[in-house]
């Protein structure tokens, strides 16, 4: 028993000097680059920890007292300037682990059903950073189906709906957590034809995320997607656009030819992704890229055109 604690306690103290370690590491760095220097301040009182730099690197105490805060106060200003911060914080990698053992990921997550859209916003953003380490992201997967109703029924083109884009964009990043997505994917096409351009790049960098699984492969290409999607191959999109959607094609190619749905009849609807990537008028579209300006895009096609 008493072995036992002991261990305990060296494993957080190897934790707590990992991330006192890395913030003197941040703090030295910074001052040598001449950049406003970090201050640490263990003395502040949890509410202080909401005020000045949001680019402060908080240690493990003062990250407690910052999810106390977030977990008892119910002013949103307050709730918001400590997602900020918890958020900024979480970018950190050692912080990443520092949080999720405070049991800091659902007092986080629970703030994404806030009524206050900023609110909502700086929680998905926080999730995100926090997301990019594998274990936490067991954690937040549970809240996947929230964020993706949020997403879909939401403004379009809203800082909500972009936040919660990023933070699926994470999730999906390996395969573990996309088959959550499969009953969404229709959606997510929908918002890509109808977003502005900031909202069509993170939906595609989703897209691209599933579209590398072959267990995904029937799911996007049974989506049902309208023919305005032709318009994303055309020579006058935005080149980061236009290389991802090429780069979609390229992939639900690859992945087909591992699922052999090329050398079988095909089983997918009219309306389909697959009748729109492999009609005619699809062919057509990509082939005329081939004389596209951009360099970058013409090797894209040309490595293509074979498969069309």
């Amino acid at each position: 028993m008493g072995g036992a604690r002991g261990v305990g306690w060296v494993a957080a103290g190897l934790l707590l000097g990992a991330g006192a370690c890395y913030c003197i590491y941040r703090l030295t760095r910074r001052r040598r680059r001449g950049d406003r220097g970090l201050v640490l301040r263990p003395s502040q009182s949890a509410e202080d920890l909401t005020d000045g730099s949001y680019d402060d690197v908080l240690n493990a105490e003062q990250l407690q007292k910052l999810l106390y805060l977030l977990e008892s106060t119910e002013d949103p200003i307050i709730i918001e300037k400590a997602l900020i911060t918890l958020g900024n914080n979480a970018a950190f990698s050692v912080n990443q682990a520092i949080i999720r053992e405070l049991g800091g990921i659902p007092i986080v997550g629970n703030k994404i059903n806030h009524s206050n859209q900023s609110i909502k916003e700086k929680a998905l953003n926080a999730l995100n950073n926090l997301s990019v380490n594998v274990e936490n992201q067991i954690k937040i997967k549970i809240y996947i189906n929230q964020v993706c109703e949020d997403v879909f029924s939401g403004p379009l083109n809203s800082a909500v709906q972009l936040a919660g884009l990023r933070l699926l964009t994470n999730m999906t990043v390996t395969n573990d957590h996309q088959h959550m997505l499969h009953s969404y994917i229709t959606d997510l096409f929908q918002v890509l034809l109808t977003g502005n351009g900031n909202t069509k790049v993170q939906v595609l960098k989703l897209l691209l995320n599933l579209s590398e699984n072959p267990a995904m492969t029937d799911g996007l290409l049974c989506a049902q997607v309208d023919t305005s999607f032709f318009f994303l191959y055309g020579s006058h999109v935005a080149k980061e656009i236009l290389l991802q959607v090429l780069t979609l094609f390229q992939n639900m190619n690859n992945c087909l030819k591992i699922e052999g749905h090329l050398a079988v009849q095909p089983t997918f609807t009219e309306g389909s992704l697959f009748f729109l990537l492999y009609g005619e008028e699809c062919a057509q579209k990509i082939r005329a890229l081939v004389d596209h300006d951009d360099a970058e895009v013409k090797e894209k096609v040309v490595t293509i055109m074979p498969k069309i």
